[in-house]
């Protein structure tokens, strides 16, 4: 499956989550950025509360990009036991690391927001939503932020996933709906005719619109 652009994923995912139209008690999470469009027109569609998630890597010493894991302001983060220990990166560094990239979430959160209070997920349906998931690193750290806050279900919605990483995201949250799984997968940006990278202002403008 191929879709036009994040907007029109949103529009498809909405279809298939109807059943959660204008509910009490249920919030559409996006993932910064470009989860952020596609959460943005499923929580419009179906008249629901919409909020962002931030998630951060945590790079390695002298090589930012290379990942050890993952972080947003709230849970344990998600972190690669086996290439920690094969750099042999101490504890300090990633604790001080971590810590700093918790700071960064928080600075984007209050940039996205613009004062406006996060929503508490406590108690609620979550439905937690990416432009598609590849390894699942970033949205399996932001179940467990979700998660840390005592959401009562949390909803996977991904226009499209590998199915190898769907299949272990899947154990770890209450429902899945997701458009499309293939097998073959090399990148999130092959299943879409347009996906320009999503700036910070356009995020800004889709959270305070």
């Amino acid at each position: 499956m191929i879709f036009q652009n994040r907007s029109e994923a949103g529009r498809k995912l909405a279809e298939k989550l109807e059943h959660y139209h204008g509910q009490d008690n249920v919030v559409v999470m996006g993932l910064a950025r470009g989860g952020v469009v596609v959460a943005h027109e499923i929580a419009s569609t179906l008249e629901l509360p919409f909020d962002v998630v931030v998630v951060r890597k945590v790079g390695a010493p002298d090589n930012e990009e290379l990942a050890l894991g993952a972080v947003t302001d709230q849970g344990k983060g998600i972190f690669n036991d086996e290439l920690i220990t094969l750099l042999g990166v101490s504890k300090e560094y990633l604790r001080k690391e971590a810590e700093k990239q918790k700071e960064l979430v928080k600075q984007r959160k209050e940039l996205y927001l613009k004062g406006r209070k996060a929503m508490d997920p406590a108690n609620k349906t979550v439905i937690l939503v990416d432009d598609g998931i590849a390894t699942g690193a970033s949205m399996r750290v932001a179940i467990d932020a979700v998660k840390a806050q005592n959401a009562a279900k949390i909803v996977l919605a991904v226009p499209v996933a590998s199915a190898e990483s769907l299949a272990e995201i899947s154990k770890i949250v209450d429902e899945v709906v997701c458009l499309s799984a293939p097998r073959t997968f090399h990148a999130v940006g092959a299943f879409y005719k347009e996906f320009s990278q999503v700036s910070d202002a356009e995020v800004e403008a889709l959270m305070n619109f």
